[in-house]
């Protein structure tokens, strides 16, 4: 078992049978410490790092622990990022694997009214950090500065954007669209047939 494998039985001993990072039984600090603890080693978790270039980023699942939450990694095109998005009610713990992320937090837009999304904060990760998110902290944007891919390991508790999908926001206006699920590109290092 090598240190990326150990991390993962890590993190799915921690949430046990519990309902995520929420749970009165999981302490965060725990989880967020045994991923800074992780050096990341490429041969460790490549088998997971599938990449597409006509992709923003890929989902390639690694593990669904209890059920209750799933641990992905994530492949960044160069040049690319996500949509401004929220995370379904649910909690992120990011670990930086290779290369350098961008995160740039945004509030949630108010009302009715069309107008610009306004930069909250902008916070660049770079390799091996862990970053927190979820929706009490407003919406987010991560996105690949860089020439080269970067990859991201991340925990989502529980897994309701895999499962129920989640909001993303036109930067332009703040105008709110739902998007029904969010497939994996890959599952346990195999290639899915669709998306």
């Amino acid at each position: 078992m090598n240190r990326f494998e150990r991390l993962v039985k890590e993190i799915k001993d921690a949430l046990g049978p519990s309902s995520g990072l929420t749970s009165e039984d999981v302490d965060v600090e725990d989880l967020t410490h045994a991923m800074e603890r992780y050096v990341s080693n490429q041969q460790d978790w490549s088998k997971y790092a599938l990449a597409d270039a006509s992709m923003a980023y890929t989902r390639n699942l690694v593990d669904e622990g209890n059920g209750k939450a799933n641990l992905l990694v994530l492949v960044w095109t160069p040049g690319k990022a996500s949509p401004i998005h929220d995370h379904g009610n649910a909690h992120c713990l990011m670990k930086i694997l290779r290369g350098n992320l961008t995160e740039t937090r945004y509030d949630f837009p108010e009302g009715d009214n069309q107008r610009p999304m306004q930069i909250k904060s902008e916070t660049v990760h770079k390799e091996n950090a862990v970053a927190y998110m979820a929706d009490e902290l407003g919406l987010h944007r991560i996105s690949n500065q860089g020439t080269d891919y970067a990859v991201s390991l991340h925990l989502y508790t529980p897994p309701n954007v895999a499962k129920y999908g989640c909001n993303i926001f036109n930067p332009k206006t703040g105008k709110m669209t739902r998007i029904a699920k969010c497939g994996n590109y890959s599952v346990y290092g195999q290639r899915v047939a669709q998306i």
